[in-house]
């Protein structure tokens, strides 16, 4: 780390030609010596008519009387006995007379030793810093401290914090001196102590498997060595779009023997993980267990299903078992029963309130695992009391007190106890010295592709998606009916129905989506990001600006009713105020025309049937005066119109690749890459060379394979 070697260019080290002195030290050295030289005359001539007194306690003269003040009380930049002093005190005054160490001791017995402040305090490197006025004795004694170090531009001592109980102790023995030392709080102790008593396992990241581990970014293989260097207990803090579930994930994998694994996160994001752990880790469907508040609903993609509401006994025997904050509260005896080793809690920040049931019931389970990896881009929203829960979810015997932690980081508040900020600085450095990292998009812009596409797999209830599901058994009904019909007047008729149907689905799935969409929101939301949100049909839209208006998320709104006149002025103030956090956008009407790269979050609501108005939309983001990567998530639900959509219009991309000489195909990272259930796809990442492994079929009806097969065809379009 620049600036914290002992050599040259601090006390550690010194050039003969360069003391790294300015002119306005040199001007002080300059009148400090003209000062003593003045003392010392009136000294001599008062020496034979009367005695010297005895100098105050803690005198500060750089040069004092001899018979007054030791050598070490010099308050100047630069002590006597630096090279620096003499040699520009003998150049310009003649030979300077060493003071005696003995005269010290008698002044020191004497009761006239100076008394020096030693402030400790933990630097942003993790490392202790000690700053005081300078001591050539102080000096000379830190040097000894086994890995200290002189941090030159900050005019610091820096040591490790495994030599705490030495950089006290040091001070308070050094003969000639009286120290006060202040030391750290005993919190920030408490949790140094921790971290360095966890387990280093760094040694098993080889553990990754070599098709996961070559898919990481240099920053994601520093998170997951941070994980294992802090004993398996951390919270990764990355910005939105970094990929805090991979690195997760592969965390896990280096944790294998200590198998099964709890992951808890949001309701929206369940079978979002489900499929990420599918696809990063290789693992049969059979053995990823999504737990859900009720029966019923959309396809589950295969996986494993239990419900929280069922009557009898509750099994969860995956070896990834995945629940929502919501459940934790009904099934705590359950999980405290069955001793997970290593749980993920996605989204922590939803354990910010300590109050609230799913916090005190997701504490006792995250505190009793042995490994607990915390994701949050957003750990504190607005206040450090936020976070610590989290915190205390990590380290439970460091964080004992709320009430220690609130009057050290949480004063100053007017909302109520502990609602303020203070020793901020201290905070940011104790978190990323012992269970924190955080890196921001614009500190790893430039190992990021331009623009990443991720699935985002929804959970419907079976109120939300029973009238679909009657209007896909009357589409099959239709389909038998048009392969037995002999008369084309009939089958002309007939494919007309079938059109309106497939236009009904279309409708109805846009409503049935809207309350897992919402539900999907809210993390957007959290995480205090601009974004856009982009849909088809009007209840999708205006649910879609009903809900972040209740949650007082100032927005612009553009679709087909908004006049020409307006346009511009909704966007210029997305664009240029920072409290618009969102821009809910009509696919047709708000994806052409118009720049937004203040947001670089775009989130499909629904699909198009066209894909060159979905590229147009995602490209209101990425486009000339964005200035970081673009993330595009696709909100889809299986057994809706999501799965006969999402085929077709990947077909319909490949036709215009052909027309226009280049092979087009949505790219995804691995891990959220899928397709319709009618056949498994293969599906290329940004960063890959090679085919990513297909994703497990889902459950669709019949009908929905043949109306795809249509489709694409190009009939009944």
């Amino acid at each position: 780390m620049a600036g914290l070697s002992g050599g040259g260019g601090g006390w550690g080290g010194y050039d003969d030609d360069d003391w790294g002195l300015s002119a306005e030290q040199l001007d002080q050295m300059e009148r400090d010596a003209i000062r003593q030289l003045a003392e010392r005359k009136a000294s001599a001539s008062a020496a034979s008519t009367a005695p010297i007194p005895a100098s105050p306690l803690g005198a500060t003269s750089p040069l004092p009387s001899r018979a007054t003040v030791p050598a070490a009380a010099v308050s100047s930049p630069l002590g006597g006995n630096h090279p620096a002093t003499r040699a520009s005190l003998e150049a310009r005054f003649g030979k300077v007379e060493a003071l005696s160490p003995s005269r010290n001791a008698v002044n020191n017995s004497q009761g006239s030793s100076p008394k020096i402040s030693v402030h400790l305090f933990l630097h942003s490197s993790g490392m202790i810093a000690a700053r005081f006025p300078y001591s050539q004795l102080l000096v000379d004694a830190f040097r000894k401290i086994p890995k200290a170090s002189w941090n030159a531009k900050e005019r610091v001592w820096m040591f490790p914090p495994s030599s705490l109980a030495i950089v006290e102790e040091v001070p308070r023995s050094v003969p000639g001196l009286t120290v006060e030392v202040h030391k750290l709080d005993p919190l920030v102790q408490r949790a140094l102590a921790a971290a360095l008593r966890s387990k280093d396992l760094r040694g098993l990241y080889d553990r990754i498997p070599p098709h996961l581990e070559s898919k990481l970014m240099p920053f994601q293989r520093e998170g997951i060595r941070f994980v294992l260097q802090h004993g398996g207990r951390a919270l990764i803090a990355d910005e939105m779009g970094l990929g805090k579930t991979l690195q997760a994930i592969a965390v896990a994998s280096c944790l294998r023997d200590a198998w099964p694994v709890l992951v808890i996160s949001p309701s929206s994001l369940r079978l979002h993980w489900a499929s990420a752990i599918q696809s990063w880790l290789n693992i049969p469907v059979e053995d990823i267990l999504v737990v859900l508040p009720h029966t019923g609903g959309s396809h589950k993609a295969g996986f494993r299903v239990a419900y929280s509401n069922s009557k009898g006994d509750f099994h969860l025997d995956g070896v990834f078992n995945v629940i929502s904050y919501d459940v934790v509260p009904k099934i705590q005896s359950t999980l405290l029963d069955l001793d997970f080793k290593i749980v993920i809690a996605d989204e922590s920040h939803f354990m910010k309130n300590g109050q609230a049931k799913r916090t005190v019931a997701s504490l006792p389970v995250l505190q009793k695992a042995q490994y607990v990896v915390l994701l949050s881009g957003t750990p504190a929203l607005s206040r450090p009391i936020e976070l610590f829960t989290q915190i205390q979810a990590l380290y439970p015997t460091v964080y004992k007190s709320v009430s220690e932690y609130g009057n050290i980081y949480c004063k100053g508040g007017f909302f109520g106890l502990y609602q303020g900020a203070s020793n901020h600085e201290e905070l940011h450095n104790l978190m990323k010295a012992t269970v924190m990292i955080r890196r921001l998009k614009k500190d790893v812009l430039s190992q990021l592709p331009v623009k990443r596409r991720q699935q985002v797999f929804l959970d419907l209830s079976e109120k939300d998606v029973k009238n679909v599901r009657a209007l896909f058994i009357e589409l099959e009904t239709l389909k038998v009916k048009i392969e037995s019909s002999d008369s084309k007047e009939m089958i002309d008729s007939l494919r007309f129905a079938y059109q309106n149907i497939v236009n009904k689905i279309y409708t109805d799935s846009a409503v049935a989506k809207i309350p897992a969409v919402l539900d999907f929101l809210g993390t957007m939301i959290e995480e205090g990001c601009k974004f856009l949100i982009f849909a088809h049909h009007q209840p999708m839209i205006d649910a879609i600006e009903k809900h972040l208006l209740k949650k007082k998320v100032k927005c612009i709104k553009i679709d087909g009713k908004t006049p020409l006149t307006t346009r511009q002025t909704l966007v210029t103030d997305f664009q240029n105020n920072d409290d618009v956090k969102a821009a809910v956008l009509s696919i047709k009407a708000g994806g052409y025309g118009i720049t937004l790269t203040a947001a670089s979050t775009v989130i499909f609501a629904e699909l198009s049937w066209t894909p060159g108005d979905i590229i147009q939309a995602e490209d209101r983001a990425h486009r000339i005066g964005q200035v970081s990567s673009v993330n595009v998530y696709y909100l889809l639900s299986n057994g809706t119109i999501d799965d006969l959509m999402w085929d077709v219009v990947q077909g319909k991309l490949e036709n215009l690749g052909c027309w226009t000489g280049r092979r087009r195909r949505w790219r995804f990272p691995r891990g959220t890459a899928g397709q319709a259930p009618r056949r498994s796809r293969r599906h290329w990442s940004a960063s890959s060379s090679g085919p990513a492994r297909p994703r497990p079929r889902r459950r669709v009806c019949p009908a929905l394979n043949e109306a795809a097969s249509d489709l694409r065809r190009g009939r009944g379009l």
